[in-house]
């Protein structure tokens, strides 16, 4: 609904009420000459500001997809230097989803987004421009895994699709807890290995592992091992049983993974 400026309904109100809007003919008064009834005209010198761009939903996940296979990243928003250059390619050569943590638009009306960055610490973040952004998604799926009762649930919006039976780390190299993303996804010709037939390698690490494969970075992966699941097993990593790890293989890169206790 359109709302009127409070300018004009003052007038409009004053314009009804005025003897002009009677039944009967009244001649306005000699000393006192009537109020026009035309709202003054905005000054050119000040023109009306025109809206921003509105702030993005808190009850979706973003993510948003680099356009560059560089990227500059800041400290802040709004800062005028870049603190670093990032690159954008995961280990299968894609420009990987982020995860947005934060949004802001700045008084030019640039949008800038705050991003969780694939690298240790876990939880790193920076802020890239919108215009070093080729796409903004919205990500309705989720996973969210329970250490303490050794499950793994995918949900989309509120449904749950799959309650998992799954391994978690060992109690020397444990999982990592906190959200983070699934960053890449790699697939493996042979599915009795140790990664069954493919894996999604999150932007978190491990806590105690930097000198393993990969530099230590946690995978939801598959296991051939039926008795992996429900045990404390792995160097990290969550272990799903080779065929029920075929339920999430449409899982999109960029899809917010929670680790909790």
């Amino acid at each position: 609904m359109r709302r009127i400026p409070l300018t004009l309904a003052l007038v409009l109100v004053l314009g009804a009420c005025s003897p002009a809007a009677s039944s009967g003919p009244s001649a306005p008064s000699p000393t006192r000459p009537a109020a026009s009834p035309v709202a003054p005209l905005p000054s050119p010198s000040e023109p009306p500001a025109e809206a921003g761009p509105e702030p993005l939903p808190e009850s979706s996940t973003f993510v948003v997809v680099p356009a560059a296979r560089w990227v500059p990243m800041y400290a802040k928003p709004e800062a005028r230097k870049a603190a670093f250059s990032f690159g954008t390619r995961n280990w299968s050569g894609r420009r990987a989803p982020l995860l947005v943590l934060d949004d802001h638009v700045d008084g030019a009306g640039e949008r800038w987004f705050e991003v969780q960055l694939p690298v240790r610490p876990n939880g790193r973040s920076a802020w890239i421009r919108e215009a070093d952004v080729r796409r903004l998604h919205v990500r309705r799926e989720r996973i969210v895994v329970d250490l303490s009762s050794h499950t793994l649930r995918h949900y989309r919006g509120e449904r749950l699709l799959h309650r998992l039976k799954v391994g978690i780390g060992a109690m020397a190299t444990p999982t990592a807890v906190g959200t983070f993303s699934v960053w890449v996804k790699m697939e493996y010709e042979d599915a009795s290995g140790p990664y069954g037939p493919f894996a999604l390698g999150l932007s978190g690490f491990s806590p105690v592992l930097e000198d393993w494969p990969g530099g230590g970075r946690l995978a939801i992966h598959g296991t051939g091992n039926p008795a992996d699941r429900g045990r404390q097993v792995s160097h990290g990593c969550i272990r799903v049983y080779n065929p029920e790890l075929e339920l999430l293989r449409d899982v999109p890169l960029g899809t917010p993974v929670t680790i909790r206790r």
